[in-house]
């Protein structure tokens, strides 16, 4: 390859990382503002996280795309394939965060149909999202710097957002025990906080793809001890 040449591979390189930061950034948004709706009760907000979804996967294709052509041409080798192939599935992961961004959109608008009897509280649910958002933000963040460390730190939290998961579902459960009026909402809080676990997944697969990028080892499907073994 010419002078030239490699310079125009870094700069390539550097276009589809610049790719997933700003799908990041939107992604983050649309969580952002779809749990705002459910808690506000702002049906404009949840029409508007839905109508602007095909962004989300517009970003992906492109940068698929991309990544397809930079393949093609230059045959990247090592640490640069590596990189093309953490942007690949990171996309994938990122397009699902803003499906389940959609979906709570749409069960926030379900919550507030004029028929329902109950306003739940969230404040369980608003602390659940604050830990998946913050999976979410740091993951990118990791996958930014090329931080390995941060993936444990990213694992831990998948743990406690499990946990939360499952004392909000028992909460849920108990409500509609005690008052079956409650049944029709509280479905489809529990669907909500489904999507919130998902997005904690997803952020988890991003953080385990940048110790891929780094270390070439692939840490899916591991335990945290193993995980913390493959960092250090």
């Amino acid at each position: 390859m010419t002078e030239h040449t490699y310079k125009q591979f870094d700069a390539d390189l550097e276009a589809v990382r610049a790719r997933v930061l700003e799908m990041g950034g939107l992604v983050e948004e649309q969580v952002n503002r779809a749990i705002d709706a459910l808690i506000d009760g702002d049906v404009k907000v949840a029409e508007e996280v839905i109508a602007t979804d095909h962004m989300v996967n517009s970003l992906e294709v492109g940068t698929d795309e991309a990544c397809t052509q930079i393949i093609a041409l230059r045959q990247p080798t090592a640490s640069d394939l590596r990189l093309i192939l953490t942007i690949i599935k990171t996309i994938t992961d990122l397009e699902r965060i803003g499906d389940e961004a959609s979906k709570i959109a749409r069960y926030a608008l379900r919550v507030y149909e004029t028929d329902r009897i109950v306003t739940p509280r969230y404040s369980e649910i608003k602390y659940m999202a604050g830990l998946a958002l913050k999976m979410l933000r740091e993951s990118l963040d990791a996958f930014a710097r090329l931080d390995v460390s941060a993936a444990a730190a990213v694992a831990r939290q998948d743990m406690e957002v499990d946990e939360e998961f499952h004392l909000i579902t028992r909460h849920l459960i108990t409500y509609m025990m005690e008052d079956p009026r409650t049944i029709s909402t509280f479905i489809d809080l529990m669907f909500v906080v489904k999507a919130i676990e998902r997005i904690g997944d997803h952020a988890k697969n991003i953080s385990e793809y940048v110790v891929f990028m780094v270390k070439g080892k692939d840490v899916r499907h591991t335990s945290l001890e193993d995980l913390e073994k493959e960092i250090q």
